[in-house]
């Protein structure tokens, strides 16, 4: 069995054309979503990270707003620029770039965003908006997976899901989604009793637990549909032959930078065990950026439209 490819990038793509072309239609009424990305102190990662957010908010026709704020930032100093943000009509979104210093409260921050503009969906209302199955703003890479297996017609309904990991960011509102897509629901975590046992139950089996390709064959039903949110380096020769064999591209990735991308799956035993496969990169990251900027519309329009 060779897995067929669930390409996220295409998903990504479809999903922003989707959205520029509904920003267009309201901007014919004087409407445009507006997403105001706040990113402390100066991590080279969050900088290109945010940085691609505020340029595909301009791709499809967004107002944004970058604000840089210096590491010495304090907790009271973030809180005042949200209470502004808040105020501000013409806001929509507002995303908090993580990780925040270590002197900010990072709960006491995210909770003081006003839950009609958190774009991220961490706010403890929407949390439980989405626990109860509310109309809210769901978190974007889950929402993004979603979105995903429907579009590649993989029957949510009745099939026996798999979580790994239960963080709050995905694992948590993954099995959320998936139990209220009518899925029968498992989250495993670094307790769980036998997990390659548990996880080859699954005909939908997501990884998040951000360890190196620690799915292997024995986690993986034949035909199973494996989505990998993991973003892993390895930094050895013998690792990506391990991993990907002879692929030309990875070994030519590795002698440029020294390093290659991979998730939480072990790429080789997914492609000869899975029915469908999420790549890393190109599978899971670009539905996350692509949400967000359904998201900020969806603020908008439950807001101002």
């Amino acid at each position: 069995m060779t897995a067929k490819i669930l390409d996220g990038a295409s998903v990504a793509a479809a999903i922003k054309e989707e959205v520029a072309r509904e920003v267009a239609e309201h901007a014919m009424r004087g409407l445009r979503p507006g997403l105001a990305a706040v990113l402390v102190g100066d991590d080279p990662g969050s900088q290109i990270y945010v940085s691609g957010k505020v340029k595909t908010c301009e791709q499809l026709g967004l107002y944004s707003e970058k604000i840089d704020l210096p590491s010495s930032t304090t907790t009271a100093e973030l809180l005042s620029l949200v209470r502004q943000l808040n105020a501000r009509d013409e806001i929509d979104g507002i995303l908090i770039q993580l990780p925040l210093p270590k002197q900010i409260d990072t709960a006491v921050v995210l909770n003081a965003v006003d839950p009609a503009k958190d774009v991220d969906g961490f706010h403890p209302v929407n949390v439980g908006r989405l626990t109860l199955n509310e109309s809210g703003l769901r978190p974007c890479t889950p929402a993004g997976i979603i979105e995903m297996l429907e579009r590649y017609d993989i029957e949510l309904s009745g099939a026996r899901a798999v979580v790994i990991g239960r963080s709050r960011i995905v694992g948590l509102p993954m099995a959320l989604l998936l139990l209220h897509k009518h899925a029968t629901v498992t989250v495993c975590h670094s307790r769980t009793r036998d997990l390659p046992a548990v996880s080859r139950e699954a005909d939908i089996l997501i990884a998040a637990i951000g360890k190196t390709a620690v799915v292997d064959s024995q986690y993986i039903k034949p035909g199973a549909a494996v989505v990998d949110v993991g973003m892993n380096r390895i930094t050895t020769r013998e690792d990506v032959t391990r991993y990907f064999g002879d692929d030309p591209k990875r070994h030519a990735a590795f002698e440029k930078r020294g390093n290659t991308v991979i998730g939480d799956v072990d790429p080789r035993a997914a492609m000869e065990l899975a029915g469908y496969f999420t790549p890393v990169p190109g599978g899971v990251g670009p539905l996350t950026i692509a949400m967000l900027m359904r998201n900020t519309l969806n603020a908008m329009k439950m807001r101002r439209a």
